[in-house]
């Protein structure tokens, strides 16, 4: 997968500045309030930074807890997963793969088959719809 570098200066030219809180300096959004944590539009669930293909709507579902969930990737290379301690928690950072914006966490608890549930800021997606 091609890497998609760019500076502070252009990241903050590109996105709004509450994308580039959440996608750049790894904020959140408040539960309940993301554009698409309840759509149901069939499509691809896309990188809102560089456009770097993440989620199908097939593997979306409501998991109650008021963010976007999908039980998996659309390829195993579209995100990275780091540790994360912030916040005196142990998880797992999601990140896009290409431009290693901040998408969310993922835990394992999660439906069948995969087990996991991504948990990603709406702010961190572009819906493109079939």
């Amino acid at each position: 997968m091609a890497k998609v570098e760019k500076s502070e200066k252009d990241w903050r030219e590109i996105l709004t500045p509450e994308q580039y809180r959440v996608l750049r300096k790894k904020g959140t959004e408040r539960a309940f309030t993301g554009e698409y944590y309840k759509e149901s539009e069939p499509g691809i669930y896309c990188c809102a930074a560089c456009g770097n293909e993440l989620f199908g709507s097939d593997t979306k579902y409501d998991s109650g807890s008021g963010w976007p969930s999908f039980y998996d990737v659309m390829s195993s290379d579209a995100v990275s997963l780091y540790k994360d301690t912030s916040h005196g928690m142990v998880r797992v950072e999601v990140c896009c793969a290409a431009c290693d914006s901040h998408l969310g966490h993922v835990f394992p608890d999660g439906p069948r088959p995969t087990g996991q549930r991504y948990c990603i800021n709406s702010i961190s997606l572009d819906l493109k719809k079939e």
